[in-house]
């Protein structure tokens, strides 16, 4: 019996973990991959926006300016980077200047501050690999970029430390609404029941599937392991998996602009970015491509080549030569275009958090807030409203990586703990104590993915071809299991199983 589940550790998940867990309250967080961050969330481009493109008066634009607002000293809390690089967005004809000014009066009517309209010159001088066609440019210097995996990673740590139950590969497969006693039983992988005052449903791509499950409890559902899109006159929403492609660059290539560099936004997005990283590589993409299939996260020659054809329109030289790999993730788009963040009317205590697209990640601080503020008024009607905590704890301290340090401080680390001077990615300079860190610490990496997300390893010019054996053999060491069991993400992703003939 919990007083909250939360089903989806993406980052909005987690957020609302974090913020909930400064109550006494008993929480978990269902997740039914392997690990946090499993989601849109491990392929995203780790923008901060500004928040000038949200239509004014939505709770998408109030969300992503608070979120924006609150990023900075969140970063600092949870000891992730954070830089505030600002953002451009690029007009390379006259007769679209109306809609850069529409952009600026729109920024301005939801509250960003640092907006400025640049004219070619000005443009040029701060961003010399511009296209010499540019007219003119939105700059919004409170835009800023973030590791999107660090950031998602540390809010369930902090929440984990704060008392938060994480449960893996444990997939909400029915939910069944008690009204006279107002609790729920949530079944998960079909055999396990769990039972909750209040759900919060932070499900990504699946949101509209795992409300679906209110209509029909108790695993009543034929999945299609294909598409598991559900329709019912009882269910207002349809998320629709919209996918996007994206190619990252060596770190060679961080330099090539300072700023996240956008052209005029479209109907289906932002459009296709070229920014910098916090790691210095350089990240150009996504695409926006509305799929069926909820599960395909697949690269397309199609896509990669209209990175290559529309970056190119803003950004000149884009060395393209230098990709390390190519990665596409999923966007949870609400058909209305509007996140959907309340208490479901007929169902008491059930709260959506769907249709968290872009600028998601931005918004999830706020997205925190204002889920804690809907679930603290809910309990304050039925008597039960809880005790914030004494000893919450609101810093995490993150993984030490020796090379950031001053000579005398990592030889005085490295001679404390000598795996640390144990280098195991060469590309990225990752030692063995950043992975034993990674492996013990709060909700620790169990996959090469979760090593991946927490300290780099793998995420270099090789992409793994050298360190991967040494991987798999710490993690099975540390684990204590076969390194035959050591997975890329969980479930079958087998790295030295039977080849099955």
């Amino acid at each position: 019996m919990y007083d909250i589940i939360i089903i989806g550790a993406g980052v909005s998940g987690c957020a609302i973990a974090r913020e909930l867990s400064r109550y006494q309250l008993k929480i978990c967080v269902l997740e039914r991959e392997a690990d946090v961050c499993e989601g849109a969330s491990k392929a995203n481009s780790g923008i901060v926006h500004a928040g000038y493109d949200a239509v004014e008066g939505s709770l998408k634009a109030r969300l992503n300016v608070r979120g924006n607002h609150l990023m900075e000293s969140l970063c600092k809390d949870l000891d992730i980077p954070f830089e505030r690089n600002g953002s451009l967005v690029i007009c390379h004809e006259e007769a679209s200047l109306p809609k850069l000014q529409e952009l600026y009066d729109r920024g301005l009517s939801n509250g960003v501050q640092g907006l400025q309209l640049l004219t070619r010159k000005e443009v040029l001088t701060m961003e010399p690999n511009i296209t010499d066609n540019v007219v003119g440019a939105l700059y919004a210097s409170s835009a800023g970029i973030v590791d999107p995996f660090l950031l998602n990673i540390a809010l369930a740590e902090n929440a984990n430390d704060n008392g938060v139950d994480f449960r893996f590969q444990a997939e909400v497969t029915g939910i069944h609404y008690h009204n006279t006693e107002e609790v729920y039983d949530l079944i998960v992988n079909h055999e396990e029941m769990l039972r909750s005052k209040i759900v919060i449903n932070a499900s990504g791509v699946y949101g509209d599937y795992v409300y679906q499950l209110l209509f029909n409890p108790y695993d009543n559902i034929h999945e299609d392991p294909i598409n598991r899109t559900l329709t019912s006159v009882n269910n207002p929403y349809h998320i629709t998996a919209r996918r996007g492609e994206y190619v990252l660059l060596d770190q060679t290539a961080g330099n090539h602009v300072k700023s996240t560099i956008f052209p005029l936004p479209t109907t289906v997005g932002k459009g296709i970015l070229v920014a910098p990283t916090v790691h210095r590589n350089l990240l150009v993409g996504p695409t926006a491509h509305d799929i069926q299939d909820k599960e395909e996260t697949i690269t397309t020659a199609i896509g990669l080549q209209e990175i290559r054809e529309k970056a190119s329109l803003y950004v000149t030289n884009v060395p393209l030569d230098k990709v390390i790999t190519s990665f596409s993730g999923l966007r949870a788009h609400e058909e209305h275009g509007e996140f959907v963040i309340r208490m479901e009317q007929d169902y008491p205590g059930f709260f959506n958090c769907i249709g968290i697209a872009s600028p998601g990640l931005t918004s999830a601080p706020a997205i925190g807030e204002i889920v804690s503020d809907l679930v603290m008024h809910y309990l304050s009607k039925t008597n039960e409203a809880p005790v914030l905590k004494e000893d919450f704890i609101i810093n995490r301290i993150g993984t030490v990586h020796p090379p950031f340090l001053d000579e005398k401080e990592r030889q005085t680390w490295i001679q404390k703990y000598p795996a640390y001077g144990n280098i195991i990615c060469r590309c990225e300079m990752i030692s063995e104590g950043e992975i034993l860190d990674a492996i013990h610490r709060p909700l620790g990496a169990t996959t090469l993915d979760g090593l991946k997300r927490r300290v780099r390893t793998g995420s270099g010019r090789c992409q793994g071809g050298f360190c991967t054996p040494r991987l798999i053999a710490i993690l099975a060491r540390e684990l204590g299991v076969s390194p035959k069991e050591i997975t890329k993400c969980g479930g079958g992703s087998i790295i030295l199983g039977d080849l099955k003939r």
